[in-house]
């Protein structure tokens, strides 16, 4: 597993990023495929249908996304990870404080969604704010109840896909400092 300031073996051209709701993924998924140049496809847009129902064609989008040269992605949902990781080369993970950054980003950007009432994806907007009390899978509860799966997750992952390099990321510090390092530099280095 690397550190923020190891130098990546190769460029990435199909990346995954992991963390926990509301660590970051997105955003930076979007970094990455700024630097790469290869397409961001936001995999939640892939999943959730209209009124939050999962898609039938989820699995089938999965499998034509992978199947492309380049991509970046979040490494998410139970039935897509393993399709993902087979294809990867290379998974960056989130791995930032849950209370101090995690949860306090989640909690801002889940109000803030809510009172703008903002589409998400396929016409869904956030759900009432008191649903946290009364939805198991409300997206605070679901952060606060899965935020220690990656610990078990991504290293039997990194034993099971010897070829997928794996990037352990800490902070919010040692997300800028990587982007701006060893990424920057890896897609410097393949196009000199």
């Amino acid at each position: 597993m690397l550190r923020h300031d190891d130098p990546l073996p190769h460029r990435p051209r199909r990346v995954l990023v992991a963390g926990v709701s509301g660590a970051g993924k997105t955003t930076l998924a979007r970094r990455v495929a700024a630097v790469t140049g290869g397409p961001h496809t936001e995999i939640d847009a892939l999943f959730h249908g209209p009124g939050w129902v999962p898609r039938t064609e989820f699995l089938d989008d999965v499998r034509a996304l992978v199947a492309r040269d380049a991509w970046t992605t979040e490494w998410q949902y139970t039935g897509a990870r393993p399709l993902l990781a087979e294809r990867a080369d290379l998974l960056v993970w989130l791995d930032l404080a849950f209370a101090t950054v995690t949860l306090p980003r989640l909690l801002r950007r889940t109000v803030g969604r809510r009172l703008r009432r903002q589409e998400l994806w396929n016409g869904n907007v956030e759900p009432p704010l008191w649903t946290v009390l009364t939805d198991r899978e409300h997206v605070v509860r679901w952060a606060v109840h899965t935020r220690g799966k990656l610990r078990v997750r991504v290293p039997l992952l990194e034993e099971h896909e010897p070829h997928l390099v794996v990037v352990r990321l800490r902070s919010p510090r040692e997300v800028k400092r990587w982007v701006e390092g060893a990424l920057r530099a890896a897609v410097a280095a393949s196009s000199g």
